[in-house]
């Protein structure tokens, strides 16, 4: 396939890039993208800094090709105790129904790259060929240091306001996540309003408005949907959902088993999970969630360690409906292979798709 400005850039034959889905991919998966030709990724918000340069020299075990390290740039959380402890009270009797109790206390469990300097070391002495943010971007200085250390640097972006700020902070590449996406929004300031824009009006906006090479993310599952972006004016293409229940992922059976079902076709966005905005499978936390007797949500990530410890007491008595079942619009597309065989399938999708755009345009 013929190459384009970013393509080029980021050293890879197609426009496909696998999101990089913290606590789902894997160095495995990483680079079985990469060796395929696309973009592997490997999400490291949840990590520390010693366990993302575990992640990244697993992943040049397995391959010598470029792939992409993602982190998140969410404001820190606030604490507050008593907002805590209203949810932990009000997520006990849940608790109860699997023998166990809520943690005593809830900690921040993320750190955000924006105040994790060591972070940024392990990057600048690891050298990855690709960071991407998430939630927002970090300093001046920080973005001056990777891309000192000849790192190419992408950000997301749910809106055009968004996407200014990443187009005038340099970075390679803009994704363009649109409201389809799985996964938490990467909306810059969870308390604005959402535009809710989808993938291809979004995509379109910023392809039109910014000389910024664009990555459409969000319900692209095949190659038809990769031509669609394409056509739209994106460079590439991101996929998430597409990549969750490939042999090389995290996930467990609980996970894998519903995105294969007819469960795959009802997403929801929640926040009861993680404390910031999601979509995910409907499963009974984001019924959980929806309940009106449910009082506030903790800070991300704060939420999020009562949310993994649910998730852990249910899932011990043979219950995965806890889970961060996270997963996009197009979810019931989702198909089982090995990474490898999926970009073949998605490569000569797009081809298929492109050729027959070109005979409907010979017409």
């Amino acid at each position: 396939m013929s190459k384009n400005a970013l393509t080029s850039l980021l050293g890879i034959d197609m426009p496909i890039i696998q999101a990089p889905m913290a606590g789902v991919s894997t160095p495995a998966l990483a680079a079985a993208v990469s060796n395929a030709g696309g973009l592997g990724s490997l999400g490291v918000g949840a990590m520390n800094a010693e366990g993302a340069r575990k992640v990244i020299r697993e992943t040049r075990e397995l391959t010598s090709k470029p792939f992409n390290i993602n982190v998140f740039c969410h404001a820190p959380a606030t604490a507050n105790a008593s907002a805590e402890k209203a949810w932990t009270d009000w997520l006990a009797p849940v608790f109860a129904q699997y023998g166990a109790t809520p943690p005593a206390t809830l900690g921040e469990i993320y750190t955000s790259f924006i105040v994790d300097e060591a972070m940024l070391k392990v990057f600048l002495e690891e050298k990855p060929a690709i960071v991407s943010f998430h939630f927002g971007l970090p300093s001046k200085d920080y973005i001056d240091a990777l891309r000192g250390a000849g790192i190419k640097l992408i950000a997301s972006a749910t809106n055009v306001r968004e996407a200014e700020q990443v187009a005038a902070a340099g970075m390679a590449a803009i994704v363009a996540q649109g409201i389809e996406a799985g996964g938490h929004r990467g909306i810059f300031d969870p308390q604005a309003d959402d535009d809710n824009l989808g993938t291809f009006a979004l995509t379109r906006l910023i392809a039109r408005k910014f000389d910024v090479p664009v990555i459409a993310a969000g319900g692209i599952m095949d190659g038809a949907g990769i031509a669609a972006a394409l056509a739209l004016g994106a460079q590439a293409a991101q996929l998430g959902t597409a990549f969750v229940p490939c042999t090389e992922t995290s996930i467990d059976a609980g996970y894998r088993r519903v995105l294969l079902s007819d469960a795959a076709n009802h997403t929801t966005f929640t926040a009861a999970i993680s404390g910031r905005k999601a979509r995910s499978l409907v499963n009974k936390f984001t019924e959980l969630g929806r309940s009106s007797e449910a009082p506030e949500i903790p800070d991300y990530p704060i939420a999020y360690d009562a949310g993994k410890a649910l998730h852990a007491a249910a899932k011990a008595q043979g219950e995965f409906g806890y889970g961060a079942q996270w997963a996009g619009q197009a979810a019931a597309l989702a198909r089982e292979l090995p990474a490898a065989e999926l970009m073949a399938r998605l490569e000569a999708e797009l081809q298929e798709s492109i050729a027959g755009l070109r005979q409907y345009a010979s017409r």
